[in-house]
């Protein structure tokens, strides 16, 4: 039953972050492509044509205005031409003259100022009454833009006065005229406008949604199906998105992407390594607490023997197997993620140390010394076994480190252990003067199966250990030394007054 317990744990975690895999995919078969008008393309194509209609617009206010301007300035051009030549006669004009000068220039009236004399050139049997009146000599262009739209809205049928001084002289030319043509006029140059400018906004929408399109919306749409495909199967490689060459922002997402998906590919696979260690320890777990706990039995029987060696040895040998023993028990916890609370309480360090050089059980032909500098008076607040699994892993890492060094250069071979209190911290120290770790394990420190020191190791004893640790409020550290070796201090403070705690032995 345990066993099925944790292997269906294990394999809870390779799947947690698939575990929706099959909505998705009926989500994604049901997603279709977005339309034209839904689509970025579609979007961005109609926005350029807003975009550029605006700026026609705002270009046209402007022109129109001056348009306008434009076509009374030729009429009053040609009324001056006539004027002038009129003038230079010193005589009246025939009414048929004038007609014919009145019909070049669309005029009802034409009248030459000259010396403070006004002098009428041409003008119709029965003179118009004026509407409006402008003077084209000083004009603002917020004038213009008035008038010009005035006229637009609101002209047609109008007859207006308009006056300039011709040329650098001191003569003034006068004309009254009708609105009609000029509206008309100023109507068809705004319909000029207007295609023109649906032209070129066409025009300028359809190359810049080429050009977006392609530079833009397709990586886009390409980034995106690439994290649909990976989706779908996070665990094949074939669908790890493939990025293009480039410096461009989008480019350097893609391989962002690349690189998250393979990451994520190494940590499922990870992920279901360790449902699979789960499912065989879980397996070992089971009979292994059988046959302990038949070795329990027994070894409770030494204790009856009369050998003083036997004697000395019954009460560590007990107390191995019933760690061992609580070891097996903690494993389905632990598979689960979840380690017990620690039951803290004031134990002295150096036998527990003491315990740890004992389990070690350090061969003395390894040439391997085992200080223990841990005052004999000094008590911490802490959970004796969890602190105990903590020092022995620590400790065993050093051991197995100095056993691969070159006898040459650690002839002398040393594992120290050393503690002291500072106000209510307590402070261990395990340094070795071993070959010290590797750069890939300092990088990797406290990760399961990337920490290890040694080819072959898992690393989960520095993970262990900090979570057993973190569990006590404390902290674990590599610290930086001079030297060969590798030097960890952990730090454990007392637990505040108001704390209940247990006396040693409780």
């Amino acid at each position: 039953m345990e066993s099925e317990a944790l292997a269906s744990t294990g394999t809870g975690l390779v799947f947690s972050t698939v575990i929706n895999r099959t909505d998705r995919q009926d989500a994604d078969a049901q997603s279709e492509a977005p339309g034209l008008t839904q689509g970025l393309s579609g979007r961005l194509l109609l926005l350029t044509v807003i975009f550029v209609m605006i700026a026609e617009v705002l270009i046209f206010v402007p022109s129109v205005a001056n348009m306008r301007l434009s076509w009374l300035r030729d009429r009053l051009n040609t009324a001056a031409a006539a004027g002038v030549v009129i003038d230079g006669l010193q005589t009246e004009l025939p009414r048929t003259v004038q007609n014919d000068t009145l019909l070049a220039t669309g005029a009802k009236l034409i009248a030459l100022k000259k010396d403070g004399t006004s002098t009428l050139l041409a003008a119709t049997e029965v003179p118009p009454s004026v509407d409006e009146q402008y003077d084209l000599s000083d004009v603002s262009q917020l004038a213009a833009v008035r008038d010009a739209f005035s006229v637009l809205l609101f002209g047609g049928n109008r007859v207006i006065r308009v006056f300039d001084v011709i040329g650098d002289s001191n003569m003034i030319i006068e004309i009254v005229i009708g609105e009609h043509k000029l509206r008309a006029a100023m109507i068809a140059y705004a319909g000029n406008v207007l295609m023109i400018s649906v032209a070129l906004s066409l025009i300028t929408a359809s190359l810049i949604f080429v050009s977006i399109n392609r530079i833009l919306i397709r990586p886009i749409r390409r980034l995106t199906l690439g994290m649909q495909g990976f989706s779908e199967q996070p665990d094949d490689p074939s669908r790890v998105f493939k990025p293009e060459e480039g410096s461009d922002e989008l480019a350097v997402a893609g391989r962002h992407l690349a690189d998250m998906q393979t990451q994520l590919q190494k940590t499922l696979k990870q992920q279901k390594n360790l449902a699979d260690l789960g499912l065989a320890v879980s397996k070992i777990n089971h009979d292994m607490r059988n046959i302990l706990s038949s070795a329990q039995l027994m070894s409770d029987r030494l204790v009856d023997v009369e050998d003083p060696m036997v004697r000395s040895f019954a009460p560590k040998l007990l107390r191995t197997i019933d760690r061992a023993v609580g070891y097996t028990s903690e494993v389905l916890a632990y598979g689960q993620a979840t380690e017990g609370a620690p039951k803290r309480r004031l134990i002295e360090l150096d036998e527990l140390v003491q315990d740890v050089k004992d389990v070690l059980a350090i061969d003395p032909v390894s040439g391997i010394e085992f200080v223990d500098n841990v005052p004999p008076d000094l008590r911490i607040d802490a959970d004796g076994e969890q602190l105990f699994r903590v020092l022995y892993n620590l400790c065993r890492n050093s051991v197995q480190a100095l056993q691969q060094a070159s006898g040459d250069d650690h002839a002398h071979k040393r594992l120290t252990i050393a503690a002291q209190r500072n106000a209510d911290v307590v402070s261990i120290v395990i340094d070795d003067n071993g070959p010290g770790m590797p750069q890939r394990a300092r990088e990797n420190l406290f990760s399961a199966f990337k920490g290890s020191a040694r080819s072959g190791g898992t690393g989960l004893g520095l993970v262990i250990a900090r979570e057993l640790v973190l569990s006590h409020k404390g902290t674990i550290a590599l610290v930086e030394k001079s030297g060969q070796g590798t030097q960890f201090r952990i730090e454990i403070s007392d637990r505040p007054a108001n704390e209940p705690r247990q006396q040693n032995g409780a």
